[in-house]
């Protein structure tokens, strides 16, 4: 065609018998430009660009995170601060348990109006929010995290061993899980928790506290899922040439599990882990409102909603306050564990 030039070909690269790769690359791009066919050679340059970054660790998708990942962790770090801080008592906000009669049912949209000197308002009983909030996020985060982390040490360790050994062992240990995931996990924690707690009519009450039982009984209903996602994820990293290379080199399978395919499984282990802490706080939740959560007078965001829910068109305040913090942690848990998850998926897409 007229008003266009062939560029020439290229040159061979010393010591080659031809064009190099980087030539021929560069060659393509060069007369994409020329022939000017829908702007397909800015494509191709454009993706040779972001390919080249990402391939150096500079990529978006490689290192950053977005504001509302930030967002995210620094709501997670406040609620931590806050939880230790009302525990050990280094900074209180008053005395969870401290009744003032005045106070009660006081607080922002309440019929009774506001109380002086208690931002969040009072409970029905007159102990104020802000107080119980604090120490509420204590227990609801210890029952959260201790729950799973029990799922993820007995759950990820059987997963990890069903998904390397495969076999019979691997079958057993997949019906297992599969007759465990059967159960709905309410009726499974709450039938554990009444187990655990005993019968008081019959006095064979237990002497655990209400917060391990909670911690066994949610930490129970999380091992057959971890246990799953852990079994899956060592499926497919086991067939890996790493792996299978590491094994022909003699290596025990204790080594080849901890040193190869256990940091290889941990991401999305870690992902499933965070989605479960938020499962496992609105669990302690609804457990509460069944009567079987944690018992006063010691507070948590589920009892906290279970005590005070017929106060909920009177003063919403006792509800509403609890219950959005219980909704913000989720939130913030829920999108940490899709970063993570994401961050996987790109990492091993590169591979």
């Amino acid at each position: 065609m007229p008003g266009l030039r062939r560029s020439p070909r290229a040159t061979p690269g010393p010591g080659s018998g031809g064009p190099t790769i980087r030539d021929e690359v560069g060659e393509t791009v060069h007369e994409e430009f020329e022939s000017g066919f829908s702007g397909g050679g800015a494509l191709v340059a454009e993706q040779a660009v972001l390919v080249g970054d990402e391939g150096r660790g500079r990529g978006p998708l490689k290192w950053g995170l977005s504001f509302f990942a930030w967002l995210a962790i620094g709501w997670m770090v406040f609620i931590v601060i806050i939880a230790v801080l009302a525990k050990i008592g280094l900074v209180t906000w008053g005395d969870p348990q401290n009744v003032i009669a005045s106070c009660a049912r006081k607080g922002p949209f309440a019929n009774e109006g506001t109380a002086p000197g208690h931002l969040l308002g009072c409970d029905s009983d007159g102990r104020d929010m802000i107080a119980r909030l604090a120490l509420g996020a204590w227990t609801s985060l210890l029952v959260g995290t201790g729950s799973v982390a029990l799922g993820f040490l007995i759950g990820g360790t059987l997963g990890l061993i069903a998904g390397y050994f495969g076999g019979r062992l691997d079958s057993f240990l997949v019906s297992t899980f599969n007759v465990l995931l059967s159960v709905p996990g309410v009726v499974l924690a709450l039938a554990l928790v009444a187990f655990l707690q005993g019968s008081a009519q019959a006095g064979t009450a237990t002497a655990l506290p209400d917060v391990v039982i909670l911690i066994i009984a949610i930490g129970v209903v999380a091992i057959p899922l971890i246990g799953r996602i852990s079994r899956a994820s060592a499926l497919t990293w086991s067939r890996r040439e790493f792996v299978l290379a590491a094994r022909a080199q003699g290596a025990k399978n204790g080594r080849v599990m901890w040193r190869e395919v256990l940091p290889n499984v941990l991401p999305a282990m870690v992902s499933i882990a965070l989605l479960s802490v938020a499962i496992a706080i609105v669990a302690e939740g609804a457990l509460a409102i069944l009567g079987v959560g944690v018992r006063p007078p010691t507070p948590s965001w589920g009892n906290m909603i279970a005590i005070d829910r017929g106060e909920l068109f009177t003063s919403p305040h006792i509800v509403f306050e609890p219950a959005l913090l219980i909704f913000l942690t989720v939130l913030a848990l829920n999108y940490l564990g899709d970063v993570i998850r994401a961050k996987f998926d790109v990492r091993e897409s590169a591979i």
